[in-house]
């Protein structure tokens, strides 16, 4: 016996290893791959004992397995729940009691059901807790936001559009957390000067205050004026802030680095004259005048300047031009008067930029390309979509003299195979967005394919002459994509599909509109793609149940998908409602479903908060079941759009190309009306939507506003908590991912803000992903639903909702 336990003992040596040493190899790996850190606790049982102790930040899946995931990590500091869009009094209950004493952060942005009771747990029991976020919570009262002062230490608190708060429920916060350091309070818009007031007074170490949306006015700023640490001011969209209070601004507020004022449309650049001391950033929907520029130029350490949707005038331009300070970033997009001679102005004087965005300054030509080239070498990032007069050769430019681009968008331009051949120099190309680009096809994409192997995302949205042997070439090429956009390509069949299942970590995938790809192409991305998160497969008519079978079976990390116009019965909508990650579904006109099938897809579906019906399922439907499930936190939002004709829907079955519109047919709707739209955090039924056409976003056309997922020109994906949402950062955690058999928890590292994530590649129901920042796939539950927005992927190439370098 003694034997057999030594001969183990040499059968398996890590167990020797001490704690000291297993923590810093787990500290050492790389946290890009999550699955690094799975295998290594599966080596043995004290690796797995090690593993569990060494993570510090959790991302929970589905708030069932909270008491396993609890039990099994009692180390947490960072706990993020944003994936969890039911979060009862009890389940802070029993975090509050496992970590009493290392919670630092908690994320709730996109959790409901909790109530003042819960808060107080958390605020009371956890003593170290320093980070609340409770942003889109639309419920929560004074009495609630009173609660969270029992937080004495707290030092960030995010609380953007709770819009039943008023100035009582953030003087209790003012009056109890006197170690607040950053607070948000966009949209709340029962917040007075007096609430912002109490905040100022009492609140002595705030460095960042967001009053964004707000109705205050001068009489808050003397109190404001007196914070010593003070290093950012958001005051975007406030409708009373003038040229008066800017002059205010100048008497005090001496340690302010920062000052964002866009869409205040009271401020001329005499109040920005005021301004001249102080500030690296500057941010303004302005006309940009030689005057506003002469001010700007005062403000000697501006390394970044956003200048969107202003109107420039050239004395404007080479007045930045110049600035003494040296830029590193330059956002100019959709700027009227931008002009060859005064962008040439510019980037000739500030060589050093890293980031340019000239998306939809359409009076440039290759003149502006040819100076961007030769003086900012050191670009790496280039945003130049929808400049339809630069000419094919001035693209050969960039990859003759950018060598250091990861990003550039050019998407709706003429750029054509010689193009992308000089592109393919810059080898550390991460993102490239090609949407609508007319002339490439698969000769310059194998290009990119041979000489790009970093590239992580890639968007050929339209771009009609790419066919598979540029996608093959691109799988082959490129094994770490982790989004791509090939949406009405329609020359694309399985053959691309079998091709980027080789893709691991593909993790966003848009085919809307190839009428060619089946469900043998799907089951291959489902089992060599376990990482998918997100999926757009509207009018794919060839795909049928056998496709949703083996999504089913391996594609267990699925959190939103669109099949309307696919060939799915109630067979294969049933086993997809298995998979437990599931939150959002588009299930528009679906012919081979039933009113019982749908009704039992819903009812299975136990994660769901955001599904797409046609409107004619409202009257076929028991309303009790909308209730419910409205009860549990989903939000339907009812279509009117009409089917294509028989012959058109036989012709995309087909694989035939349609040219034009699809005609709308008669068609009898059950049940219509107007509805409302319920707001972020809201439960309840939305209003229908008018028809509308498929120009704007590759994931869903419908003009709803409802966030749905967009695939952009520069392949970012971002994932919105809600319309207009903005998510602050959390603070940083060590990352780790889940154990063997552990489910439903993800590590992360570094911030909660659009930075790391992580998706799992097993079926284990685990949610680990791991997708860098810039931009990069996030997955994000909003107030009651899962968006995924891949930021300004429209076919104009339209500015960025979330990244404007």
């Amino acid at each position: 016996m003694k034997t057999m336990e030594q001969q183990r003992g040499l059968a398996n040596p890590f167990e020797t290893l001490s704690e000291d040493i297993v923590f810093a190899i787990l500290d050492r790996l790389d946290d890009d791959d999550p699955s690094n850190r799975k295998t290594l606790s599966l080596v043995c049982k004290s690796f797995h004992f090690i593993e569990s102790r060494h993570r510090k930040t959790l991302r929970l899946l589905r708030v069932e397995f909270l008491a396993r995931t609890l039990r099994r990590y009692p180390c947490i500091t960072h706990l993020d729940l944003t994936l969890c869009p039911r979060i009862w009094d009890k389940s802070l209950k029993s975090i509050s009691d496992s970590y009493k004493t290392t919670l630092q952060s908690i994320d709730l942005s996109c959790s409901r059901f909790f109530t003042s009771w819960g808060l107080t747990n958390l605020a009371t029991n956890c003593s170290s807790l320093a980070e609340i976020n409770l942003s889109d919570a639309t419920w929560l009262t004074d009495c609630d936001v009173a609660a969270i002062a029992g937080a004495k230490n707290l030092e960030k608190l995010w609380l953007a559009r709770c819009k039943l708060i008023s100035d009582i429920g953030v003087g209790c916060i003012a009056a109890m957390c006197k170690k607040l350091r950053f607070i948000c309070l966009e949209s709340c818009l029962r917040i007075s000067d007096l609430g912002v007031c109490l905040i100022a007074n009492k609140c002595e170490e705030i460095r960042c205050l967001n009053l964004s949306y707000l109705r205050i006015t001068k009489k808050c700023l003397p109190p404001i004026l007196r914070l010593q640490h003070l290093k950012e001011l958001i005051l975007v969209g406030c409708p009373s802030i003038d040229d008066e209070v800017l002059t205010t601004l100048r008497q005090g507020c001496k340690s302010l680095e920062a000052l964002n004022l866009s869409n205040c449309q009271n401020v001329t650049h005499v109040g920005l004259s005021s301004l001249t001391n102080y500030g690296k950033s500057f941010h303004g929907d302005f006309a940009v005048t030689t005057d506003l520029a002469k001010c700007a130029h005062r403000f000697s350490e501006f390394q970044s300047m956003k200048l969107n949707n202003c109107i420039i005038t050239s004395s404007g331009m080479k007045a930045i031009a110049n600035w003494c300070a040296s830029l590193k970033k330059l956002s100019l997009c959709n700027c009227l008067g931008v002009t060859d001679e005064g962008l040439s102005s510019i980037v000739q004087k500030h060589k050093e930029l890293k980031k340019l965005n000239i998306t939809c300054c359409e009076m440039i030509t290759h003149v502006s390309i040819d100076c961007i080239t030769s003086s900012c070498t050191s670009l790496t990032s280039l945003k130049m979509g929808t400049c339809s007069l630069v000419s094919k050769g001035a693209f050969v430019l960039i990859g003759q003299h950018c060598r250091f681009l990861e990003k550039l968008v050019v998407t709706d331009n003429k750029i054509d195979d010689e193009g992308l051949k000089s592109i393919s120099r810059c080898t550390k190309l991460v993102h490239l967005g090609l949407v609508n680009c007319l002339n490439i096809t698969d000769d310059g994409l194998s290009h990119i394919g041979r000489f790009c192997p970093k590239l992580r995302y890639l968007e050929l949205c339209r771009s009609i002459g790419i066919t598979d042997v540029g996608i093959v070439a691109i799988a082959d090429g490129c094994p770490a994509l982790m989004l791509i956009g090939m949406s009405y390509c329609d020359r694309v069949t399985d053959v691309s599909l079998i091709s980027l299942s080789n893709c691991s970590s593909l993790r966003v995938l848009g085919i809307r509109g190839c009428p060619r790809v089946s469900s043998a192409g799907l089951s291959a991305i489902a089992v060599g793609c376990r990482q998918l998160v997100f999926l757009d497969i509207k009018k794919c008519c060839n795909i049928n149940d056998a496709g949703m079978l083996s999504l089913a079976r391996y594609s267990r990390n699925l959190i939103q998908i669109n099949l309307s116009y696919c060939s799915v019965t109630d067979v294969g909508l049933l086993a997809l409602a298995s998979i437990t990650s599931l939150q959002n579904m588009s299930i528009l006109h679906v012919a081979c479903l039933t009113p019982n099938g749908l009704a039992a897809a819903l009812l299975t579906c136990r994660g769901l908060t955001d599904v797409k019906l046609h409107t004619s399922f409202r009257a076929s439907l028991h309303q009790s079941l909308f209730r419910s499930l409205e009860a549990q936190g989903c939000v339907f939002h009812w279509k009117y759009n009409s089917l294509p004709r028989p012959e058109h829907w036989n012709g995309l079955r087909n694989g035939m190309a349609i040219s034009g519109p699809i005609p709308l047919p008669h068609l009898a709707i059950m049940s219509a009306g107007t509805g409302t739209v319920a707001g972020p955090g809201e439960r309840g039924v939305t209003g229908e939507a008018g028809v509308a056409d498929d120009s704007e976003d590759d994931f869903d056309d419908d003009s709803d506003g409802s966030n749905d997922v967009h695939v952009s020109s520069d392949g970012d994906a971002l994932a919105k908590a809600s319309a207009g949402s903005v998510k602050a950062s959390m603070s940083a955690g060590t990352g780790a991912v889940a154990g063997p058999g552990e489910r439903g928890v993800t590590g992360e590292a570094g911030h909660a803000d659009d930075s790391e994530d992580d998706f799992d590649d097993d079926s284990d129901g685990s949610n680990d992903v791991h997708v860098s920042s810039d931009g990069d796939a996030l997955a994000k539950a909003s107030a009651g639903s899962v968006k995924v927005e891949l930021d300004d992927f429209s076919s104009r190439g339209g500015s960025s909702k979330s990244d404007d370098w």
